[in-house]
């Protein structure tokens, strides 16, 4: 994780705790579900509907379906743009199985 940048000034957020699929991830209440999840190591967050291919973050700006989860219960979020809050619970969807490869 950047922690500093000669150009750009890091403005990062208070650390909260979201839990993604029973594991506990380290967040910050100015990012997204997605950019957690890529931070924490997470490059697997959803399998395609017939194949079970493994899908990783694509757009980030909410335009595709491939970072669609379950947050705090709703199904279909679009976590690419949606912002963390402490004990959050995200799952995926739509896969069979584990999302390991």
């Amino acid at each position: 994780m950047i922690q500093s940048h000669p150009i750009l000034d890091f403005k990062r957020g208070n650390p909260i705790n979201i839990t993604f699929d029973g594991r506990g991830i380290l967040a910050y209440d100015d990012m997204t579900i997605a950019v957690a999840l890529h931070s924490a190591g997470v490059r697997v967050i959803s399998k395609s509907h017939e194949n079970q291919r493994p899908r990783g973050l694509y757009c980030a700006i909410g335009n595709c379906s491939s970072c669609m989860m379950i947050v705090d219960g709703v199904p279909n979020v679009r976590t690419c743009v949606i912002l963390c809050r402490d004990g959050m619970i995200v799952e995926t969807q739509n896969d069979r199985g584990s999302l390991s490869l």
